[in-house]
């Protein structure tokens, strides 16, 4: 099957049917990443069927249209684009901003951002512990997602301070999403945050074990954090 094919099949078996215009945009998008990637290292998976599935699909599997439609998104580390590239393709009313701490893919993001014609998309050149301090982000998000940037008490201190009192986090995670989840309780807690969901998810096809760990901003994060660059990750919460 061919990676057009492959999308649109998986995305409706998992809830998510596309249309014709969001079909050319994954197009678009897929072989831009491919082909980039060729001289800069942007992704492991460089089958087009794998990208429609472990990428593409995969990143959609976060989306909720209460939280996520028409509302304010960052996205942590989000280094080729994922989860925020195919979420906006998908729905087109979030304002989204691109997190990652190296020029080069964000210089990728913007190509991508400017071929597909996507409005209100910053890029944004920061480390997450930088960004959680600015004032002029802290604290402003509706959601903030992350996949597959650090282990969760860790990702909740780069994430959380970004996320308004009432707003959610959202973490996708890998197969040891239950021991990471155990793990974070306290950094969430500290953070302001409350672990509301676990939700296992699967892509059409694969039995690999992933999940959603939904968590809702409760509180203000205490000024402290994010604490300065490199320290969350050598001392976690």
């Amino acid at each position: 099957m061919s990676f057009r094919e492959t999308l649109e099949q998986a995305a409706a078996q998992a809830g998510f049917p596309l249309t014709g215009e969001q079909l050319d945009r994954f197009q678009q998008y897929t072989d831009l990443l491919l082909e980039t990637n060729k001289s800069l290292n942007l992704t492991a998976i460089t089958d087009p069927e794998e990208v429609a599935l472990k990428h593409m699909v995969d990143s959609l599997l976060v989306y909720n249209p209460k939280t996520f439609h028409n509302h304010t998104i960052a996205d942590v580390g989000t280094g080729a684009g994922f989860p925020g590239i195919p979420l906006k393709i998908y729905d087109l009313s979030m304002r989204v901003t691109l997190i990652d701490s190296l020029q080069k893919r964000l210089n990728f993001l913007k190509q991508v951002v400017q071929e597909l014609g996507l409005g209100q998309v910053r890029c944004l050149h920061a480390r997450a512990e930088n960004a959680g301090q600015d004032p002029a982000l802290r604290e402003k998000f509706d959601v903030v997602t992350a996949r597959a940037v650090a282990a969760l008490p860790v990702l909740a201190e780069y994430c959380l301070p970004l996320v308004r009192v009432g707003g959610t986090f959202y973490a996708m995670k890998g197969r040891h999403f239950q021991e990471e989840t155990d793990e974070a309780h306290h950094a969430v807690e500290v953070l302001g945050g409350k672990i509301k969901e676990v939700r296992p998810v699967t892509l059409p096809g694969l039995d690999d074990q992933r999940a959603i760990i939904t968590i809702e901003k409760v509180r203000h994060t205490p000024a402290q954090y994010p604490r300065k660059a490199g320290t969350a990750s050598k001392k976690p919460l």
